[in-house]
């Protein structure tokens, strides 16, 4: 089993500028699941990880460089997440390849990836990849998170690693159904300590959260070293277990690096996923 110490993260890197799909480094995501007391066959949400890559180019068959944003929806149910770092090496080994046209380079991004984010589970599942060629780069708008600002809020933060005893609901009063949005949600690479910044948006209906409280453990994260879904997945079981809400929705929008930006989503209940629009800072 991979581990993010034998990934690329924090070494020199030559780039490879020829198709190769080894590149890619699959990290298995039960481990930091179990560390918050779930099993890869017993989790309480759903969702996907929705990836943007917004340098991806490629050679037409007379050599001409091509380029084009991608889309990529990632099940949460894959047993693994693919590292950043390797996503971006991987994506690069496209830039001196020549390709018949977009959709052979979408196709080989759907196979490449899907046997990375199930490989060694003995199952095969699909991913989502859509191309955005030049011609609707127009197409692709900037919008904000809605939802209620807490950052509104003039609270006194003195912990910066993750502290779900901040959370707390009135379960006294009538369940409100609320959508509440942060810009501070600061974490750091699991490997190098590099700083990832990010909005969330929680959606929830029940016991109304306490939202000095919420805002507080959101900035708890600033020196807590994870992945960005290892992140999610950390927000949306401190609130599940803590303020008990009936329905629960923790989306996050992460500032890009490497041209790459990853939006993990985990909710409750299934239902359609958000639109992958990006936020200013991204």
């Amino acid at each position: 089993m991979n581990t993010p110490e034998q990934s690329q993260l924090g070494k020199t890197s030559a780039y490879v500028d020829q198709y190769d799909p080894s590149l890619l480094f699959p990290i298995a995501r039960a481990p930091k699941r179990a560390e918050i007391g779930l099993s890869d066959s017993r989790t309480p949400f759903f969702g996907a990880d929705l990836w943007t890559a917004f340098e991806l180019s490629w050679l037409n068959p007379r050599g001409k460089p091509q380029v084009a944003l991608a889309h990529f929806t990632i099940p949460c149910e894959t047993p693994n997440l693919i590292e950043s770092k390797s996503f971006k090496l991987y994506l690069n080994s496209f830039n001196n390849t020549r390709m018949a046209d977009a959709a052979e380079v979408q196709a080989r991004l759907r196979a490449d990836l899907a046997e990375a984010l199930w490989r060694g589970s003995g199952h095969s599942g699909s991913i989502g990849v859509k191309i955005v060629g030049q011609d609707r780069f127009d197409q692709e708008m900037v919008q904000e998170l809605d939802g209620l600002l807490l950052d509104r809020l003039d609270v006194e933060c003195t912990r910066y690693q993750p502290a779900p005893d901040l959370l707390r609901a009135n379960h006294d009063e009538a369940p409100v159904t609320e959508t509440l949005v942060s810009h501070l949600l600061k974490s750091n690479c699991l490997v190098t300590g590099q700083p990832d910044w990010g909005s969330v948006q929680i959606r929830y209906s029940g016991a109304q959260i306490d939202q000095e409280g919420l805002l507080q453990y959101l900035v708890s994260f600033r020196n807590h070293n994870e992945f960005h879904e290892q992140c999610v997945e950390r927000i949306f079981m401190d609130i599940w277990s803590r303020c008990q809400p009936i329905k629960l929705s923790v989306y996050a929008r992460y500032t890009r690096r490497g041209g790459l930006d990853i939006n993990p989503l985990r909710t409750s209940h299934p239902g359609a996923l958000p639109a992958n629009v990006r936020c200013a800072r991204q």
